[in-house]
């Protein structure tokens, strides 16, 4: 679900000239909403996942109860947003407007001709400018804090999950370039999501507490993270390598 709610937020910031519209922002609103209760209990279940391979010791058996405590309540929280009439609102009103929204009979020179643009000829020349946009930002990979890198793996995953959505539309050479450069991105995704979840999961710690202790992980040693951050660079310059 919080995959699919990322490449529908996706595909709607990809076609924004198109879909702007009154009812854009709320509904963008919502779906932010949405994905911020999805991503919290992903984040605990995944560091909750690694803290059990990460230390077996019997003394870390209070530390992995306290955040199995969280993840109850994280899980709790879900169920009720889920359940509630928000939830059913945003996803009735989400539907309507992707169905018949203001912007898909807004009147004006400007918005017919968005709208009657080729998706062929509007997608390719948007993929290209993220994907310059990307591989110049990941210049500077190697020397980038933990929120840049953060930022710059979202680039990467609306740049690969716009490719995906559009991959049954194109044929020619240039969309033909991106599509096999998805392995690329996809290798840099993954590599960045770890070093992500790693950072997700030390700031996890600073709430999750026991007999007013904090618990002292690190998931990823610093030969891990620099490999990760290795893979990550080399991704990127064998996708540079494709535009010459």
């Amino acid at each position: 679900m919080r995959v699919a709610l990322t490449r529908l937020r996706t595909v709607i910031v990809f076609f924004s000239p198109m879909v702007a519209d009154s009812r854009r922002t709320p509904i963008r609103n919502g779906l932010k909403w949405l994905n911020a209760h999805l991503g919290a209990v992903r984040d605990l279940d995944v560091a909750i996942e690694r803290l059990g391979t990460a230390d077996k010791r019997p003394k870390a058996a209070p530390y992995r109860r306290s955040w199995g405590d969280k993840r109850a309540d994280s899980h709790s929280l879900l169920a009720q947003a889920l359940q509630s009439a928000r939830y059913r609102r945003l996803i009735k009103d989400t539907s309507n407007w992707i169905e018949n929204g203001p912007w898909s009979v807004r009147k004006g020179t400007q918005a017919a001709k968005q709208r009657a643009a080729p998706v062929a000829e509007y997608g390719v020349e948007k993929l290209e400018r993220w994907l310059q946009r990307l591989l110049k930002k990941s210049d500077k990979l190697l020397k980038m804090d933990a929120e840049k890198r953060h930022r710059l793996r979202l680039l990467n995953k609306k740049l690969n999950y716009s490719i995906e959505a559009l991959e049954d539309l194109h044929s020619d050479r240039k969309f033909s370039r991106l599509q096999t450069g998805v392995k690329h991105l996809r290798k840099a995704q993954r590599a960045l999501g770890q070093l992500n979840d790693d950072e997700r999961a030390r700031t996890l710690t600073a709430t999750v507490k026991r007999n007013g202790a904090r618990a002292p992980w690190r998931f990823i040693g610093p030969k891990r993270e620099k490999h990760l951050l290795e893979t990550a660079a080399t991704a990127y310059r064998k996708l540079a390598a494709l535009e010459k």
